[in-house]
């Protein structure tokens, strides 16, 4: 199996960095498309309706080969497989941008899809193996940054670069981040790998099956129109699972072992996650929308004013450490979970007649507690993991993440439908997001209550060597 091996201090430097760099291209890339599909539908001689497969291409590919990412980095070591990633993500946005019609821009954002599937999880999982657990925390803090601004900037940078340069500047600005890193990673990039990989074949094609459904279905979801093929699609997945949780118990070397879950720090952390992201992931899209539908406003003023959001997520980085070391993570998660969800609640409180600059003091705040607990629940999910299960451990997480979100997303639309087609309203359509906000931040708040499972030791480890 391999193991970490102590390393030179300037690749402990740069490697947090690395992953930075992925995981703001990923991140940008996965929210900057939002703002720009009209005026690519335009160009492209195509119904902005349609233009909706480019961007759940992208999701349906992460959500496919993920799960995959844990065992290439075993087989053909973190290094390869990360410099690999970061090429296809980089000429996947070449292409993109080259795209002469909507079927180019699929396939293009397929092979983006595959490079962001390995990108991120194979270069945390590096990080992992490199660093202490004492140390792992603060290197974490630094590199998950770019997961905390990219989707608050993307709708705002694919704004202005779609009025001020041209689409495919969206896509062209990954070329020069991509080779910024693959430099590094050819310099620092640990090249980590493990003797004895057994590839679970069907293991994979079974989750992998599991997490397409999965994703069609939110994305469905998103487009409601007929209820009942969506329900059919999700159920359809979760039977996958299903399946997968019966070959687990019976195969010898399942993609994701079931005795990560015998873990509880990770089973937490997991749970955790899907649970308070379904109303995290949802405010940086239904503050916008509601901004732009209910307050009439265009979609760059809706973007300036979620903006703060990013600069108190860094803000909030400097202290996320010495909270952990001083509360722990129990009582920091819980008590951080309790603030997110009556923050989202306050969004409910404006009327329309109310300025639009009464949003933003709560939207930075809220930035601030996200960095807090993205930090928290990232770093207890691996806080106890043996070295033979971090890498299937980390996939998972990661896959889970990219379901969270999407879950998240789809919740808050459903959520917003349902109130938009009942009495309570009024007619008003800033009341449905009223309502909603209301509806997912008491949830947001009843979610903190899964880390009461968590012990007051529980983290220890991962204290900075600093206390």
């Amino acid at each position: 199996m391999s193991e970490a091996v102590p390393q030179p201090n300037s690749i402990k430097k740069i490697l947090p960095l690395i992953l930075a760099t992925a995981i703001f291209m990923q991140m940008l890339d996965s929210t900057v498309l939002n703002t720009s599909l009209p005026a690519i539908a335009r160009d492209l001689k195509e119904s902005p309706l349609n233009m909706q497969n480019a961007i759940i291409s992208y999701v349906l590919t992460l959500a496919v080969f993920m799960p995959a990412s844990g065992f290439l980095a075993d087989r053909f070591g973190t290094k390869k497989i990360f410099i690999f990633s970061i090429v296809l993500f980089s000429l996947g946005s070449l292409f993109c941008a080259l795209s002469q019609n909507l079927t180019h821009l699929v396939i293009s954002r397929v092979v983006q899809g595959i490079g962001g599937s390995l990108m991120t999880p194979v270069g945390k999982l590096a990080l992992i193996k490199t660093f202490d657990k004492n140390e792992l925390l603060k290197a974490m803090n630094f590199a998950i940054i770019p997961a905390l601004i990219g989707p608050v900037l993307g709708p705002l940078v694919g704004g202005y670069m779609v009025d001020y340069l041209s689409w495919h500047w969206i896509f062209l600005i990954n070329i020069p981040i991509g080779i910024l890193g693959i430099t590094l990673g050819l310099k620092f990039m640990p090249n980590y790998k493990s003797a004895d990989v057994d590839f679970d074949l069907k293991g994979f094609l079974i989750f992998a099956a599991a997490s397409l459904l999965l994703s069609i279905s939110l994305e469905l979801f998103g487009n409601l129109q007929n209820i009942t093929p969506v329900l059919i699609v999700f159920i359809l997945g979760f039977l996958f699972m299903y399946y997968y949780y019966r070959h687990a118990k019976k195969d010898k070397s399942p993609i994701f072992p079931l005795n990560l879950f015998q873990v509880r720090t990770f089973r937490v952390g997991i749970v955790g996650n899907l649970a308070t992201r379904l109303g995290i992931s949802s405010v940086p899209l239904l503050l916008p929308l509601m901004i732009q539908i209910a307050y009439g406003q265009s979609a760059v003023t809706s973007g300036w004013i979620i903006a703060p959001m990013a600069l108190t997520a860094i803000f909030g980085k400097s202290y996320v450490i010495k909270i952990l070391d001083k509360f722990g993570y129990r009582q920091t998660l819980m008590t951080n979970t309790f603030i997110i969800g009556t923050l989202i609640c306050l969004l409910a409180i404006p009327d329309i007649n109310t300025s639009l600059y009464w949003f933003v003091p709560i939207i930075a705040v809220l930035g601030f507690f996200n960095s807090i607990q993205f930090t928290s629940m990232n770093t207890i999910s691996i806080a106890d993991l043996r070295n033979f299960q971090t890498s299937s451990g980390n996939s998972l997480i990661s896959v889970n993440q990219q379901l969270a979100i999407g879950f998240g997303i789809a919740f808050g639309l459903i959520v917003l439908k349902i109130f938009e087609n009942t009495e309570i309203i009024h007619g008003e359509p800033h009341n449905a997001f009223r309502y909603t906000f209301l509806t997912i931040g008491i949830l947001t708040i009843i979610s903190g209550f899964v880390f009461r499972r968590l012990h007051i030791s529980d983290g220890k480890n991962m204290k900075s060597k600093e206390e």
